[in-house]
């Protein structure tokens, strides 16, 4: 029966991630930073996709999409540009080495507020909820073996790392479940428009 369902148009299953994105300076930034981890500890992650803030994780069906769509570009819409500021590193024991976000507070009021008007959408079922990062950062290496992480973290927890930059939209980024190359589902700017111009959009 699965495999039937899964031939169905719409029901495909994909993986989706909201992101917020650095300028290409500084990727390239973290990319440097990103392969010097990858050589001296050995941690594929390290150097697998693009450096990134993500604001969400979730799986849905294909056929939920357009209306998410919608719905991230009506609250971008409604949302002000975000500065973001980086400095030093952090970490998840015992697992993950990521650079730090200092400037929380927007980003935690852009994540609360597509929480409150998108969640419904992004809930596949009860066992597969939206995941709302309220701890933003960008990784350098994850899913690290028990040596990576305490030699890796023993360096990076002393080094130096300093960014920053305007995020003036979100992307929306898709996979189908099982794969590894994310690509780009849509972007929404951040227009700062009053919320009655953006009320017509949320529930049109």
């Amino acid at each position: 029966m699965k495999a039937i369902v899964n031939n169905v148009p719409g029901y495909k299953m994909y993986e989706y991630l909201v992101i917020l994105n650095p300028h290409e300076d500084l990727r390239e930034k973290i990319m440097k930073v990103r392969q010097d981890f990858f050589e001296k500890y050995k941690a594929s992650s390290a150097v697998y996709g693009k450096p990134h803030l993500t604001l969400v994780n979730f799986v849905q069906y294909e056929m939920a999409e357009e209306r998410i769509l919608n719905r991230l570009k009506a609250i971008g819409m409604g949302y002000h540009p975000i500065r973001i500021e980086l400095k030093d590193y952090g970490s998840f024991p015992a697992h993950t080495i990521y650079i730090n976000v200092t400037s929380k507070v927007p980003i935690h009021g852009l994540v609360k507020t597509i929480r409150t008007e998108a969640q419904q959408l992004m809930k596949l079922n009860n066992d597969n909820k939206p995941y709302f990062i309220m701890e933003p950062h960008i990784t350098i290496a994850r899913k690290l073996q028990p040596w990576q992480y305490e030699k890796g973290w023993l360096e990076y927890s002393n080094k130096h790392f300093t960014g920053r930059f305007i995020a003036d939209a979100m992307l929306l980024l898709k996979r189908p479940v099982g794969e590894l190359r994310y690509q780009i589902a849509g972007r929404f700017e951040f227009q700062n428009l009053p919320v009655n111009t953006t009320q017509g959009a949320l529930f049109g």
